[in-house]
């Protein structure tokens, strides 16, 4: 299978996922997507700075991310059109639709000119969608080829530190979904990084529930 046929094998999925869910996204995940706002409020953009997200979904943290650093122009992408339908009129809703701007393309390969008129942003973020990315490795890489600034990733952890029992029921529950916590996600994440001349810094959240990472300039 090519990787066009994989691509678009992957947005029929994910709009078969949430055609229905994404109604109901945001009321559900809030309680098992740790993290997320503590991630949203260590991007600090510069002044009119530019900030991506990947696999931006409802809309529900660049809405939240506009509203915090009201200077800087927000971008988002997803591989499901369902999902950015659901963005698009919660944007619209909260009035900022003229400072985030959508578009629909592949976490594993996108061009960030073709779809946005930019080569790179000053912050770029992505929130619990590596875990559900066939070939999430080629998604980091992108993220770090239009990250000029810095980038920023929160998803789930190995739970190492929390009940067996729970792992294995949060397991299950996750698998439903279509979602894989990545076993070496920082691993990776810090070869990447390293390749690319760069440093990553890794906090575990929450007895290991979830791992946020971020990927700065190499200091000088």
């Amino acid at each position: 299978m090519s990787a066009s046929d994989l691509s678009a094998a992957h947005s029929g999925l994910m709009d078969r996922v949430y055609r229905h869910q994404r109604h109901i996204y945001d009321l559900t995940r809030k309680y098992y997507l740790l993290g997320r706002d503590r991630m949203i409020g260590e991007l600090d953009p510069p002044p009119g700075g530019t900030v991506l997200e990947i696999g931006c979904g409802t809309g529900r943290n660049l809405i939240l991310a506009a509203r915090r650093f009201p200077d800087a122009r927000f971008y988002g992408l997803d591989i499901s059109a369902e999902m950015l339908a659901t963005a698009k009129t919660s944007i619209a809703r909260a009035g900022l639709s003229d400072r985030i701007t959508l578009a629909q393309g592949d976490a594993t390969s996108f061009d960030a000119q073709a779809l946005f008129g930019r080569r790179g942003f000053d912050r770029v973020f992505v929130s619990y969608s590596l875990s559900m990315i066939p070939g999430w490795e080629k998604a980091v890489a992108a993220a770090l080829t239009v990250a000029d600034g810095s980038l920023h990733i929160v998803d789930f952890g190995q739970q190492r530190r929390l009940p067996r029992w729970f792992r294995s029921m949060l397991r299950a529950w996750l698998a439903r979904f279509h979602v894989s916590p990545r076993e070496i996600l920082v691993a990776e994440v810090d070869r990447q990084a390293r390749s690319a001349g760069r440093v990553s810094r890794f906090s575990s959240l929450y007895r290991d529930y979830a791992w946020l990472v971020v990927v700065g300039p190499r200091p000088i």
